[in-house]
């Protein structure tokens, strides 16, 4: 159950410390006064997405906690599993900081966890009925939610919607498959000749430098010639001239003549032996020049072919990547890509057969998906009617009619109608046909109270349950949560007097103006207090002493009917009545 909330700087709430008890707690106020917004801050402690709009104006962040306590052994369990158990035992601890920004910072007792982790914990804390709920009951997409929860289908709706997902996807493949076969022989055609033509021309890494450094060196060819023929001749000298001698007899003779005054003297010995080195370097040198002007000699053939290959490159380039390293990662992937085209037939063979096996093993699952849901079907009507008749419908007649095809969608073969007759004689039909908004409360308060029965949910909030009804079946609503909540801890927000006169607790919202700014606050109602507010839901803004006389009147009788259900005497009565 939720023991305190703590607000603050959310919306026109700038702090607030909402003690919460077992039982009934009931909560008024004007329009505007700031209900919603305690229950947005509930929603907030669950996981539901928050806002920065929430986050009171002037305010750099917003900040809501709650304890828990009287924890389901399904929570604990749960809790242990996330390694978030409390210091103190059976104790609960949440917290969540709105930043301006729009992101949230949330705790379970006191460690870090993410808005996901409250939304787990969430089933086993608090069941919100809002607003909307009731609208929901009118569209029948959500009927087959409400009996799949009520049948306990979760595990079988594990095992069965990812089978159809699967399906789905599948399918579309198959259907690609089916429907682009021109799209796909003309990519076969097309990728095939990329394929051959890069296959043909054998590139391969640095091949382009290579050839590149062989077309300079023929394009120059010549002048490299000429360059290396002077050099030899500056280096060997020229025969053909008598007095051409080269640098390296000129090196010889100066050798020749350091290295004879150098045996003479040792001062020279020093200067010889460097006469003697620079000799035996212009030689090599005078070597590897010969040697060049002899690699020099190439055919026509040759520099044309390499200009051709050049070429070649220079064009595959063009067409398939910048350079031959993204040529050849084209080839791979091109060739993947034809693998896989090329064997579509037998691909397309494969998925069949994989959706046939598929197909069939969702369809088992989805049979059993059906006999679970028409036998939960029988039951819920009976849980409904009976909850009705307590409800001041003791004529209704409830059908939940299980409509069963033979194409899977993601619920099975099924869709569900839930459909009603609220007068003897009438046939059942549709809930969007024939239920006032005051019939639909009731039954939306039926439902709610049926499928959260057998939950571990600690705490049950009914926001404005009483939308549309007013009279007898106010009371009779006001007597049914009453009953609930002996069994759950149960927040009603409400506008009326009856059910406000029945809770056990008695909250009220006011919104006041100071200093040019909203507040509103969230006070515990003494008796005194609550006859006055319940007199102003009779009344309206003036209250008068017959007002606050029906107030008191109303207090009472929510008394007696509470003690009188404690004691079973209201059991007793309704076996008198019975036929």
């Amino acid at each position: 159950m939720l023991e305190l909330l703590h607000i603050e700087n959310i919306a026109v709430i700038e702090q607030a410390d909402i003690e919460l008890e077992p039982g009934l707690t009931v909560m008024s106020g004007e329009t505007g006064a700031g209900k919603s917004i305690v229950i947005d801050s509930v929603g907030a402690i669950l996981g539901r997405r928050v806002s920065r709009e929430l986050i009171r104006s002037g305010a750099q962040k917003g900040f809501v906690s709650a304890v828990f306590s009287a924890l389901s052994p399904g929570l604990n369990r749960l809790l242990a599993e996330l390694d978030l158990t409390g210091e103190e035992p059976d104790t609960l601890y949440i917290q969540r900081q709105i930043n301006a920004d729009g992101k949230s910072a949330c705790r379970v007792n006191m460690k870090p966890v993410t808005a996901a982790v409250l939304k787990t914990l969430a089933p086993y804390l608090i069941d919100i009925h809002g607003q909307n709920d009731g609208q929901k009951l009118l569209d029948e997409q959500y009927h087959i939610d409400y009996l799949d929860g009520f049948a306990q289908n979760e595990a079988l709706l594990a095992e069965y919607q990812p089978r159809y997902q699967s399906l789905l996807q599948l399918r579309r493949q198959i259907t690609a498959l089916e429907t682009g076969e021109q799209e796909r022989l003309q990519r076969v055609d097309m990728l095939s000749f990329h394929k051959e033509e890069i296959e043909q021309a054998a590139l391969k890494p640095g091949e382009d430098e290579t050839l590149a450094q062989q077309k300079a060196f023929f394009d120059h060819a010549g002048k490299i010639a000429a360059a290396l023929e002077e050099a030899r001749l500056a280096l060997a000298g020229d025969e053909d001239a008598d007095d051409a001698a080269g640098a390296c007899s000129l090196l010889d003779r100066a050798a020749e003549a350091l290295g004879a005054i150098g045996e003479i003297s040792d001062a020279y010995e020093g200067i010889a032996e460097r006469a003697q080195e620079l000799r035996y370097l212009a030689a090599d040198l005078r070597d590897s020049v010969a040697g060049g002007c002899g690699n020099l000699e190439f055919s026509a053939a040759e520099r044309d072919q390499t200009e051709q290959r050049l070429d070649e490159i220079y064009r595959l380039k063009q067409k398939y990547g910048g350079t031959i390293e993204e040529i050849l990662a084209y080839h791979a992937k091109i060739t993947e890509e034809l693998d896989g085209l090329q064997n579509a037939d037998t691909r397309r063979d494969a998925l069949r057969e994989q959706y046939r096996v598929e197909l069939a093993d969702a369809k088992k699952i989805a049979a059993r998906l059906t006999e679970a849901r028409v036998e939960a079907a029988g039951r819920l009507e009976q849980a409904i009617v009976r909850e009705l008749g307590e409800l001041d419908m003791e004529k209704v007649r409830v059908r939940i009619a299980v409509r069963t095809g033979t194409k899977l969608t993601q619920h099975g073969f099924d869709t569900v109608a839930f459909e009603i007759s609220v007068n003897p004689g009438e046939p059942e039909k549709p809930l969007s046909k024939v239920a006032s908004g005051g019939e639909l409360s009731r039954i939306m308060l039926a439902l709610k109270n049926v499928l959260t029965a057998g939950e571990e949910v600690g705490m049950l909030i009914f926001d404005e349950i009483d939308t549309g009804v007013s009279g007898h079946a106010a009371q009779q609503i006001a007597r049914k949560l009453s009953a609930i909540a002996g069994q759950k801890q149960t927040l009603c927000v409400t506008h009326l007097p009856q059910i406000a006169a029945m809770g056990d607790h008695h909250l009220r919202i006011s919104k006041s103006v100071r200093g040019e700014r909203s507040y509103t606050d969230v006070s515990q109602m003494d008796e005194a207090r609550r006859i006055d507010e319940i007199a102003r839901l009779l009344s309206g803004e003036t209250i008068t002493d017959a007002s606050r006389g029906n107030a008191a009147e109303l207090l009472h009788e929510a008394q007696r009917y509470k003690t009188d259900r404690e004691t079973g005497f209201i059991d007793e009565r309704r076996k008198e009545r019975a036929p």
